[in-house]
């Protein structure tokens, strides 16, 4: 045992040899080790054999605890990251970065890396999904998946990751490039290719071109340089070319204060090479200058209020275009049918997303798409009207609606001063858009729609539609139209023939009262109706006939107009007001084209249709994708034997010889239902209106109805009464029969017709002057 004994301790002996001898530092450690459990030992608190030790929340001197620090989610982190690039917060997410990677990337190179990523994605918005969280210490990953939602690709899944390190208690992100997609590590970038479809065509209803892109031909002038034996031949040439009458040129060229050379008009280049061959003898004086890609309205100014015009998408709708997939510098519509149908006529882009390494070398097409066609517009609009309509405003400050009467359909809508949409287009030789600008004129200023008007005396069928509805007027109902009309404070009031030293109109029926327009007949249906108890009669009528409201037409901005009751209307009495009213004054306002559409209704039976200009839409295959429909907006409060006895009246505006606008139509061509207007406007010369409408019942020739509006000239019967039988000579006719009283011929404005008596007198004598030097040379 003994022996056994001391070969054991050998061993043991050997045993930590071995560890001395290869490890001394380990050894050390072990003995230190046992000695703390030692002290650890003898300081434990003591319990007799049997004893179970108290427990103690409180550790005794000298024990050593370990302690546990709480790590925030790197999750959350990476989730509010996300959501900023969703939100376009690049700051926000800048901020999240870690110190090293805000050193390693300033904040507007991190800003323009995402931006890069949000052009040519196209990018709309950010979806995230957190997959996978590998949390250590001071560092942690986070796997996610993001969804680039795009408007012109299809929306782009990826897969990655990101690092993130522990600083200041908080999770900071670790930035590199892969955290956008994996495809951008090494510097690599995106790049999108897309390719626009051709932009669709515009078309009037008969599929004659209004709107097309095209290589276009400017035409102009050297007025100074065209030969004594050229004007007639060059006018004839400029009326086969463009369609518009040698008189209108005549009229344009001839003008004393034309600049050197004078832009004339745009037209396609197919057809100038048809027509070379008589412009080519006149090129001592004409240019035509070739410019290509332009968006050309083949009528010129006449489509700057209907058909519209393309050009810069404006800066401040940069962004929400580029979401669009708009490249910088593309152009829209900016108004009209251009506008209205942006999406259909622009189509959608083919697109295809590529990888591009930093040697601009293609690594790999991330996504493709297909191009959507572009789609052509069929409007409503006649293509003759509409020119003759903008035309027929030469000169004029005002407005021009031309309805089809049973449906709403606008044949020709038409706004003066206007603009040549062709100048938009800056490589055009002709262009002068810059000196559009500022508008003083309001050019750009839709009349049609947005001007607001008192309507004066085509108020007066509406006023006579309350009467007659009231129960307390009859049609054969009879009145002196006299001079004056006295209100209750004896208050005089005036008619129209008396400004006008004509003989006052006497005894009138109501319906002769409206042929002949009678003031005091309407200050008399105002007064008793608003003394009766009716004090709105008048006013909810002209709501009843749409006034008061928008028309709903959707192509162009549009006014309410204003109609208020009596007793709403200021500090005098309210009867005061019912009766200015009943004229179509006080504070009514209403628009051309709210007065085309109750024209319309009185002639169709009281239907009030929405305006509408588009008759259909088609694609490439030629099948429509939108047809025209009628839209009943509402119906006129009023019975059949009312719009009857309205009927006669208009009709005796125009026929019978007393009637105020007999003399503009003595020698119509078809019956014409109208009522002149010549509304008050304080300050001003008077405007001047005509409404009327046509029941012809022609199956090839839909009856119309038309609004005019010449702002400041005085009389209707002398002013809208014209412009309204020209606009029934070009649509039953094909043409123009008659001169204005202000025109020469058709076309070319007399200079003498405006002028006052000095003026004419000045004129006359440099006109004289003129001749002797001619003479004498």
């Amino acid at each position: 045992m003994k022996h056994s004994a001391k070969k054991d301790s050998a061993l043991e002996t050997r045993r930590f040899s071995f560890v001395g001898k290869h490890n001394k530092g380990l050894s050390i450690l072990l003995i230190l080790l046992v000695g703390l459990l030692g002290i650890l030992a003898a300081c434990s608190p003591q319990t007799n054999a049997g004893e179970t030790p108290a427990a103690s929340d409180t550790p005794s001197s000298g024990a050593v605890v370990p302690t546990v620090v709480s790590v925030p989610d790197p999750s959350e982190t990476a989730r509010a990251y996300l959501n900023a690039w969703n939100d376009r917060d690049y700051e926000a997410m800048y901020n999240m970065l870690t110190t090293l990677s805000r050193d390693a990337i300033s904040l507007e190179a991190f800003t323009q890396r995402y931006q890069e990523v949000e052009i040519n994605t196209v990018l709309v918005g950010v979806d995230n999904e957190i997959l996978q969280t590998l949390t250590n210490p001071t560092n942690a990953e986070v796997g996610y998946k993001v969804w680039l939602r795009s408007s012109v690709i299809p929306d782009l899944e990826v897969n990655t990751q990101m690092n993130l390190s522990l600083e200041n208690g908080g999770w900071r992100v670790v930035w590199d490039e892969t955290i956008i997609m994996p495809e951008l590590a090494g510097g690599n970038r995106l790049s999108l290719e897309t390719i626009w479809p051709t932009r669709g065509i515009i078309y009037d209803h008969n599929g004659s071109t209004l709107s097309a892109d095209a290589t276009a031909v400017a035409i102009s002038v050297v007025p100074s340089a065209i030969e004594d034996d050229q004007y007639g031949s060059l006018y004839s040439a400029l009326q086969q070319v463009t369609g518009i009458n040698a008189a209108y040129w005549d009229y344009k060229i001839s003008q004393e204060d034309n600049p050197f050379i004078l832009s004339l008009t745009e037209i396609p280049y197919g057809q100038f090479l048809e027509y070379e061959d008589i412009l080519s003898p006149h090129y001592n004086a004409l240019a035509a200058e070739v410019y290509e890609n332009t968006r050309l309205s083949y009528i010129n100014e006449a489509g700057a209020h209907s058909v519209g015009w393309v050009g810069p998408i404006p800066a401040e709708e940069v962004n929400a275009w580029a979401e669009e997939g708009y490249p910088a510098g593309a152009k829209i519509g900016r108004v009209g049918v251009e506008a209205w149908g942006e999406e259909m006529l622009a189509g959608r882009p083919s697109a295809d997303l590529y990888v591009v390494t930093p040697e601009n070398l293609l690594l790999t097409r991330l996504a493709t798409t297909e191009t959507t066609p572009s789609e052509s517009i069929y409007t409503t609009l006649d293509r003759d009207m509409q020119r003759w309509a903008q035309l027929s405003l030469q000169g004029f400050t005002g407005a021009v609606v031309v309805l089809e009467r049973d449906t709403g359909k606008v044949l020709a809508i038409a706004s003066s001063p206007t603009y040549d949409p062709n100048y938009a287009d800056a490589n055009n030789p002709n262009s002068l858009w810059n000196t559009y600008f500022p508008d003083n004129v309001g050019r750009f200023f839709n009349r049609a729609t947005q001007g607001q008007y008192p309507p004066g005396s085509i108020f007066k069928p509406i006023t006579m539609a309350a009467a007659l509805e009231s129960g307390e007027f009859t049609p054969t109902d009879r009145l002196n139209c006299g001079y004056y009309w006295y209100g209750p404070d004896g208050q005089e009031f005036t008619d129209w023939t008396l400004a006008k030293d004509r003989a006052a109109s006497g005894d009138l029926s109501l319906v002769e009262g409206l042929m002949r327009s009678c003031n005091i007949w309407f200050y008399e249906i105002g007064y008793r109706l608003y003394t009766s108890g009716q004090t709105d009669a008048v006013a909810e009528m002209a709501r009843g006939f749409g006034l008061g409201s928008p028309t709903g037409i959707d192509i162009f901005p549009e006014e309410s107009g204003q109609i208020t009751n009596p007793d709403e209307q200021g500090e005098n009495q309210p009867w005061f007001y019912a009766i200015q009213q009943g004229i179509g004054q006080s504070d009514t306002l209403i628009t051309p084209i709210q007065a085309a559409v109750y024209t319309a209704a009185l002639g169709n039976g009281g239907t009030l249709y929405r305006p509408q200009m588009i008759d259909r839409v088609e694609n490439t295959a030629g099948e429509a994708t939108f047809e025209f429909t009628p839209v009943v907006n509402g119906t006129l409060p009023v019975s059949e034997e009312t719009l009857a006895a309205i009927k006669e009246g208009m009709l005796a505006v125009t026929r019978n010889q007393r009637g105020t606008a007999y003399f503009t139509f003595v020698n119509r061509i078809v019956d014409v239902y109208g009522k002149t207007g010549t509304a008050q406007n304080p300050g001003v010369d008077a405007h001047a209106w005509f409404i009327g409408y046509t029941d012809e019942q022609r199956e090839d020739l839909p009856d119309l109805a038309i609004a005019v509006v010449v702002e400041n000239e005085g009389d209707g019967s002398e002013f809208g009464a014209p412009i309204f039988r020209r606009l029934m000579e070009v649509y039953f006719n094909g043409r123009p029969l008659s001169a204005f009283p202000w025109e020469d011929r058709i076309g070319e404005i007399d200079p003498t017709y405006f002028m006052t008596p000095e003026e004419l007198e000045e004129y006359l004598a440099q006109q004289e002057a003129q001749q002797q030097n001619n003479n004498g040379n």
